[in-house]
């Protein structure tokens, strides 16, 4: 009994010394802390409501019980945008980001990593970086300008004879123009976290490569991507997280009357449902249903990563 208190006690301490001396970067970690349990760990206390009609003037101890019947209607669907229809379009949007998206952030890296000017490095950088601090509604809107009917890609075809493309009004253009979009936008900030990796690259190891007569390619393939091999499968086991989340403002934003086929997904569904129909526990069962299969592949890709030799993120 004395040993175990003593051992109690001795954890305790290395936690209170540990606490002590990485105070500030526990300090810093206070506002992020609280982000999650307002914006949700705090909201996830009202998920019971998937089993209630729920009215807020009645509040979940006053709404009337239902069961499963938000599963019933989710899966039910309605005739025009119903669950096979939200689940294609979202899964599909998913995909094109994730084949044509992820790999492009790894690409500029290299290529950023193969500058040895400094200054030209960080000009290229700033640059590539600009779009991400740009909102939607006005990445949006320069797209607008550009392949709009009266925009400026029209106008030039115009110009030299040729007949304007409807690139907005064209369902077969919403999905490459999403991806395009998130690639302009995205690709370059997500450059900072492989870009960090490749500085912990031994540089050794490339004199050595040059040394046994490898050129750039080889050293390339042989040495700049073993080293971030974890950081590409980190971010890819954390990008499955998000994998349902194909974005509600761009979506929202490039989305009309013609297209809304394949542009409805979701995201967008749930804000029509839940905030302009007011159908909070509907609503608030399709957004379950997207946790759920998000979890579901974090937790298949993990393992995955474990069984090729990889750490993953747990």
């Amino acid at each position: 009994m004395a040993k175990t208190i003593t051992v109690n006690v001795r954890k305790k301490q290395g936690l209170w010394k540990t606490l002590k001396r990485y105070k500030w970067l526990y300090i810093m970690l206070i506002p992020a802390a609280i982000f999650y349990i307002v914006f949700k760990l705090y909201p996830a206390s009202y998920l019971i409501i998937i089993f209630q009609d729920y009215f807020p003037t009645l509040g979940i101890s006053g709404s009337p019980w239902v069961g499963l019947y938000n599963f019933e209607r989710m899966f039910n669907g309605s005739a025009v945008y119903s669950f096979g229809l939200l689940f294609t379009n979202t899964i599909m949007l998913a995909l094109y980001n994730l084949v044509f998206y992820f790999p492009v952030p790894i690409i500029l890296s290299l290529l950023l990593n193969e500058i040895k000017r400094s200054a030209y490095k960080r000009v290229v950088q700033s640059l590539i970086y600009l779009p991400h601090f740009l909102s939607w509604s006005v990445l949006v809107g320069l797209v607008y300008l550009f392949i709009g009917p009266t925009g400026y890609i029209n106008k030039v075809l115009t110009s030299m004879g040729g007949q304007p493309i409807q690139f907005l009004l064209n369902p077969n253009w919403f999905r490459p123009l999403i991806v395009i979009e998130t690639i302009w936008k995205e690709a370059g900030w997500g450059t900072i976290i492989y870009l960090a990796a490749l500085s912990g690259v031994d540089e050794q190891l490339y004199e050595a490569a040059v040394v046994d007569g490898a050129n750039r390619w080889k050293q390339l393939w042989h040495i700049t991507l073993p080293a971030i091999r974890g950081t590409i499968i980190t971010m890819f086991i954390l990008r499955m997280g998000s994998f349902m989340d194909t974005g509600f403002e761009q979506i929202y934003l490039m989305r009309n009357a013609i297209n809304r086929q394949v542009a409805e997904v979701f995201d967008t569904y749930i804000y029509v449902e839940g905030i302009v129909n007011g159908n909070f526990s509907y609503s608030t069962t399709l957004g379950f249903f997207k946790s759920v299969i998000s979890l579901i592949l974090v937790l298949v890709t993990n393992v995955i990563a474990n069984r090729v030799g990889e750490e993953g993120i747990f």
